[in-house]
């Protein structure tokens, strides 16, 4: 093979690109830059597009959220529903049962609850722990109401006396005096509603739920007119 040969070869591999007019690197340029521009794209968010936000009040005055929510901003203040009865723990006592496994402990729960307006009762609770036992308690209690007849001054119309187990009381009226009782019977008065009363008991019993109890059958023996009346028509 004579040079002339080697010479010819090398030209034949050559790549010739035809003269278009365009610029290869240009071209080149121009297509990645949409696929940069896109990798740096940032999605605006709620505050930059300036939309209102899902919680809170509408714009017509109403609430806004979404389903099954309670409307309204956080900062509102939320208005409590008064319950109708008040109640009050008297007494609570842990009871020791020894088994044959061991030691199981429960608890003894005394509740008076009452309305100030008449109603007032005294119940009893037994669990394993406090709180389900107030919570029979309170149920009890509610179930066992009596209605006091009471005057137009909130007070009791005569003296009554009563006895339950080893526990005896007197209540009669004091007008301007306010309520002077002890233990458990000022939990009774007082969530009953009566006023101007005095309660003195006859016995030396310290048991709050007797104590509780033998009010409660105090209040019972009341009636409307009182004993003044009685005789004088007698």
């Amino acid at each position: 093979m004579t040079a002339k040969d080697i010479q010819t070869n090398n030209d034949s591999t050559e790549v010739k690109v035809p003269a278009t007019g365009v610029d290869v690197a240009a071209v080149v340029s121009e297509s990645a830059a949409p696929a940069a521009a896109t990798a740096n794209k940032i999605t605006p968010g709620r505050r930059m597009r300036g939309d209102a936000p899902r919680r809170g009040p509408s714009s017509a005055g109403g609430p806004q959220g979404r389903p099954g929510q309670r409307g309204g901003s956080r900062g509102e203040p939320r208005e409590r529903v008064k319950p109708e009865f008040d109640s009050k723990i008297i007494d609570i006592r842990r009871v020791t049962r020894v088994t044959s496994g061991g030691r199981r402990m429960n608890f003894s729960v005394a509740v008076v609850a009452g309305d100030h307006k008449g109603r007032v009762g005294v119940g009893l609770g037994k669990s394993i722990d406090t709180a389900s036992a107030v919570e029979k308690a309170t149920r009890e209690a509610k179930k066992n109401l009596i209605k006091v007849p009471l005057s137009g001054q909130m007070t009791i119309p005569h003296a009554v006396e009563a006895k339950y187990a080893s526990a005896r009381i007197m209540i009669f009226p004091a007008r301007g005096r306010g309520v002077v009782a002890g233990s458990s019977a000022r939990a009774v008065i007082e969530l009953a509603g009566i006023k101007d009363v005095c309660a003195k008991f006859l016995s030396g019993s310290k048991n709050r739920l007797n104590n509780a109890k033998v009010a409660i059958e105090a209040l019972k023996k009341l009636s409307k007119v009182s004993r003044a009346t009685l005789t004088a028509k007698k």
